[in-house]
């Protein structure tokens, strides 16, 4: 009786999601913001949720060192997060709105292009160096440690010596846009799964798939 003249009063309960951390998310695209960077490999986490937010009827607002959405799913908070800082000042934004929203370091994930896998492999890790990545790097640094959870989307190296800065930052291929969509959709159930599964089950369904 109390939580229902509560509920009619708008009057929250302690246990409400919002309030709980074990049930609020941190999802991370890594990406630089800008029309030029916009189709560009280094930009596969913006995205990804761009394309998450347009399947399911939510919108970015722009706040504080970020583009910031929230979505519910099974009494799961997803807060989502482009950061403005652009890819070498990721850590800042991350540290900031993981702070802010009081979501614990396990329940962060952070979704970023990697050249160490062929185009399109998916792999979710637990821990890790930032193998060169500038926004992991900043990312680490900020957290003070490598454990934190990241999602890989592979985006392969076909580039020749000297012509990483410009295969990162350059657009995808005709043969890759046309492949990008069933991968992007297989990455927003992989990050539907790390918030209602866990990692640990994500984990055997969807890496190497």
């Amino acid at each position: 009786m109390i939580k229902y003249i509560k509920s009619i009063l708008g009057i929250k309960t302690p246990n409400s999601n919002e309030n709980d951390p074990m049930k609020k998310f941190l999802i991370v695209g890594l990406g630089n913001i800008g029309a030029e960077y916009e189709n560009t490999r280094h930009n596969i986490g913006f995205k990804i949720l761009d394309r998450f937010a347009k399947e399911e009827s939510f919108s970015f607002e722009t706040a504080k060192l970020g583009a910031i959405a929230t979505y519910k799913l099974k009494g799961r908070t997803f807060i989502f997060l482009k950061p403005s800082t652009y890819m070498n000042l990721s850590g800042k934004a991350v540290k900031y709105w993981m702070e802010k929203e009081k979501v614990p370091l396990e329940h962060v994930l952070i979704i970023t292009d990697d050249l160490n896998l062929p185009f399109g492999s998916i792999r979710l890790k637990a821990k890790g160096s930032h193998g060169g990545h500038n926004g992991l790097r900043d990312i680490e640094s900020k957290f003070a440690t490598t454990k934190y959870y990241r999602y890989r989307f592979g985006i392969g190296s076909n580039f020749s010596k000297g012509r990483q800065y410009n295969y990162v930052l350059g657009e995808w291929t005709d043969e890759e846009q046309e492949k990008l969509p069933e991968r992007i959709e297989r990455s927003i159930e992989l990050v539907k799964s790390f918030v209602l599964a866990g990692a640990a089950k994500t984990m055997n369904q969807f890496n190497n798939t």
